[in-house]
């Protein structure tokens, strides 16, 4: 395991490279310094390294000048490499983890433990403000949302600087922003495009997002517009069997409790199972593929909280 260069030099620079964090992989990195003193801003993307309009978005982030800010840039772009490689979803093929389900990670454990302890220990400490940039992954369609960790009014207020509307207040162990959230580190993770597709509009919302991310903690300029959230939790049923799933409702429709939300045949059309919502709310994602495979994801309901 090899250590990022020394950040906060007091000078200004933009440094490129490739750190070794196991002795498996080999990531890229960017340190963008500004010539004045202030907060050190932790971008990450390709958790899931199918996810492209997040990664596209860190890569045009590594563009950023030196002389356009205060304090320290540190983007991690593609953290899950051989994925993003391999057009994986989900899981680092190393170990056919899902790298985002691993935190805190342990230091003797799988590839995907080893690379989430390193994170906890090497990087989360070194930042003032993170943001775990996603994209919905090829086989998951979506509204944008932010998660956050709930509870923390510090990552409620980035998510409402970042400016998608719909923040989701998490709970639960094993994610990058939790992970942060207990070192202390105000977090978010927001989640926009769909089924691994990038483009203008799409990384432009990320990008602007981080930007006024930045504007909030005072690394750029100027004041973050702040967007009134609409808070909600999320409840996610997952496939009892393997099967043909038929979703019943499309990204954005309202939910009613014990609604039918589709069903999962086989290729006689035969029901195996019939998926109803324990929840009233809304469709914040779901799964578009026609396969499914047992205990995976299906939709995503937001419940007002």
């Amino acid at each position: 395991m090899t250590a990022l260069p020394a950040l906060r030099t007091g000078k200004p620079r933009s440094e490129f490279g490739h750190i070794k964090p196991t002795a498996e992989l080999e990531i890229p990195y960017a340190i963008i310094e500004g010539a004045e003193a202030g907060p050190c801003l932790l971008v990450t993307a390709g958790v899931h390294g199918s996810e492209y309009c997040s990664i596209e978005a860190a890569v045009r982030l590594m563009k950023t000048r030196p002389e356009e800010i205060r304090g320290t840039l540190l983007v991690l772009p593609v953290l899950n490499v051989e994925a993003f490689h391999r057009r994986n979803i989900y899981i680092m093929p190393q170990d056919g983890k899902n790298l985002n389900r691993m935190f805190p990670g342990k230091p003797d454990g799988t590839t995907s433990e080893q690379l989430a302890h390193w994170l906890v220990t090497e990087v989360f400490p070194k930042a003032d403000a993170y943001i775990d940039c996603h994209g919905g992954d090829l086989d998951e369609g979506l509204e944008p949302f932010t998660i956050f960790p709930a509870g923390c009014e510090k990552s409620q207020a980035l998510a409402a600087a970042f400016g998608i509307k719909i923040a989701v207040a998490a709970g639960g162990s094993g994610y990058t922003v939790d992970a942060s959230h207990k070192l202390g580190i105000p977090s978010i993770l927001p989640e926009v495009s769909g089924n691994g597709l990038w483009g203008e509009a799409t990384v432009t919302q990320m990008t602007d997002g981080i930007r006024r991310v930045m504007q909030h903690i005072g690394m750029l300029p100027g004041t973050a517009q702040v967007t009134k959230l609409d808070v909600v939790t999320m409840w996610v049923p997952t496939a009892s069997v393997k099967g043909l799933w038929y979703p019943a409702k499309d990204l954005g429709d309202p939910v009613i409790e014990g609604e039918v939300l589709g069903e999962i045949r086989n290729v006689f059309g035969e029901t195996l199972a019939t998926i109803r919502s324990e929840k009233a709310g809304f469709i914040l994602y779901r799964l578009t593929s026609l396969s499914v495979n047992e205990k995976e994801a299906l939709l995503g309901v937001g419940t007002p909280v």
